[in-house]
């Protein structure tokens, strides 16, 4: 076996400016090759991709026509709130379907032949961009709380269906605001219509409350407490002054019951004395001087009866006793009559006569009469007695009734406090959904006739005449780049891969030897020839086939796509 070798490890020269060039002078082919590939893939990416325009268009919210103060606005959602919502629907599937498979726009058409068409709606749904607008130069940009305008826009191949479709948009933000904006008046006015039909039911309701309460506890009430206890007082003092007078009548009933007495001892005093015996005398005589005086005292009482009558009228109480007396006397005479005539039928002729004695028949007429009319006085007082009884009863029972009354006047109070109050509420709830009903259907009627807030185009939908993207420059320029840079890499990766000695400077750096001379590389001059045309053919050929594909990709964007 060999003796084994040590191999020693030496670190590469730094390279200078010479190196580099000499790098470049080697390596051109690696370094131009790949720039001029990405050059050509670039072109040709660019001009093969399809231009795509944006059509755009702004839109304004106008403020509504009549003042908030004379009109207050019933959609009380922010408009940005508003402008999400309508976002959304717009936005939907099913809108975004209809335009898509509409005939006059017929969108997408390849791809709906490639794949589903959920996924052509996402597709569309990116290239549609609605936002907020630059204000420009030190303006910054609007938000969604201080929006003023918005911008609509979309991305498609054709611009004419692009500017097409941003006008179906604007439209549909139009219609659909218009849309919000009622149904959001029509739901306020009909909540408000509803709260105030309920507002309204309460409040007749605690007024039947109320009223049948009233009825319930006729005198009972709390304003009615003053008045129960005052005319409780009069009534008291009422039953007092009857309770007094009917004491009274009671004492006079008394005084007269016991003159009575004495008046009737006295008649039975008198009676027994009335008649005196005399010879020869005629009985009818001594009758008719009783029925003479009759007749007067009943002469003289119809003349003070016509006279009372005339002077105090019927309801004067002296008249009834004038009137009892007139028929006491009317019954005298008539059996005066009577006796008269039985007499003068079986008394004999010439007898003695019983003679009534004048002065005792008198004082006896004088006791009847006024017998009579202390039982007449007595009968007048029993029945005054008796009617003040009664009144003092209806005014126990009256005294009662407010007594009761006023007893239950404190809970009543709570009660009718609390539908008062109840009361209260519910009728400036009543009012308050009253206003605001009216309040809702003014606003409502001003929807109807577009005077709320609205949404103006402010800049029609754009016809772009400029694609915005691809930017063939641009990409020409970054497809050249990177081709660059790639080979670039190839070139350095071949030479940290080349060991060998390319230079005099490598000779003496490596071997610290010095160099006497240098022998020039010498080849055949045929294959030298052979081998520059090999290269010159190979580079016209790229150059040409690349110029080819750039020139044909550019043809097929000018004039291919129709």
């Amino acid at each position: 076996m060999g003796a084994p070798q040590n191999y020693v490890s030496v670190s590469r020269r730094p390279p200078d400016v010479e190196d580099y060039i000499d790098m470049l002078r080697r390596y051109r082919s690696w370094i131009v090759g790949p720039m001029f590939a990405g050059l050509v893939i670039s072109v040709v990416v660019a001009f093969l991709w399809p231009d795509t325009f944006v059509s755009s268009a702004l839109m304004q919210i106008t403020p509504q026509l009549v003042s908030s103060r004379l009109v207050p606005n019933d959609v009380t959602q922010l408009l940005s709130d508003r402008l999400t919502q309508m976002e959304e629907e717009i936005l939907s599937r099913s809108s975004l379907t209809e335009l898509i498979t509409r005939p006059s726009l017929n969108l997408y058409p390849k791809e709906r032949s490639q794949k589903p068409l959920e996924d052509i709606v996402q597709d569309m749904r990116k290239n549609i961009k609605i936002g907020f607008p630059e204000l420009g130069a030190g303006g910054g940009s609007s938000d969604r709380h201080g929006v003023g305008a918005f911008l609509i826009s979309f991305r498609y191949t054709d611009r004419y269906k692009c500017q097409n479709v941003v006008r179906e948009l604007v439209s549909k933000f139009t219609e659909q605001n218009i849309q919000v904006q009622r149904r959001q008046a029509h739901l306020t006015t009909e909540f408000l219509d509803d709260e105030y039909k309920a507002a309204k039911e309460r409040m007749d309701d605690l007024d039947q409350k109320i009223a049948r309460f009233k009825i319930e506890n006729q005198g009972k009430l709390p304003e009615q407490f003053q008045s129960n206890v005052t005319a409780e007082q009069s009534l008291q003092t009422e039953a007092n002054r009857v309770n007094d007078s009917i004491s009274q009548h009671q004492g006079q009933k008394a005084m007269l019951e016991q003159q009575l007495d004495n008046l009737i001892s006295e008649q039975q005093f008198y009676s027994t004395r009335s008649e005196d015996s005399i010879a020869g005398a005629s009985p009818t005589a001594v009758k008719n001087q009783q029925l003479i005086n009759l007749e007067a005292q009943l002469s003289k009482y119809r003349s003070d009866l016509a006279a009372a009558r005339k002077i105090y009228g019927e309801a004067y109480p002296e008249i009834g006793s004038i009137k009892a007396q007139i028929e006491q006397l009317e019954q005298q005479k008539a059996e005066l009559e009577k006796q008269q005539m039985e007499q003068e039928q079986t008394s004999p002729k010439g007898g003695p006569v019983r003679v009534s004695n004048p002065q005792m028949q008198a004082r006896l007429e004088e006791l009847k009469n006024n017998i009579n009319t202390v039982k007449t006085s007595i009968s007048m007082v029993d029945l005054q007695i008796e009617r003040l009884n009664a009144q003092a009863g209806e005014l126990r029972k009256k005294i009662a009734g407010l007594q009761e009354r006023i007893e239950q006047a404190p809970l009543n109070g709570q009660q009718y406090e609390s539908l008062m109050r109840d009361y209260t509420l519910a009728k400036a709830q009543y009012e308050d959904m009253v206003k605001r009903r009216d309040v809702s259907e003014t606003a409502n009627d001003l929807e109807e006739h577009k005077g709320g807030e609205t949404l103006q185009v402010l800049d029609p939908p754009s016809l772009p005449e400029q694609p915005v993207e691809p930017n063939r420059p641009v990409w020409a320029a970054i497809g050249t780049v990177l081709g660059l840079f790639l080979g670039v890499m190839l070139a350095a990766a071949k030479e940290m891969k080349d060991t060998s000695l390319k230079n005099l400077k490598d000779v003496r750096a490596y071997t610290n030897l010095p160099v006497l001379s240098s022998i020039p590389l010498l080849e055949n001059a045929l294959l030298v020839r052979r081998k520059r045309r090999l290269f010159w053919l190979a580079w016209s050929s790229v150059f040409i086939l690349g110029t080819m594909a750039m020139s044909g990709s550019v043809y097929y964007h000018l004039f291919g796509k129709s």
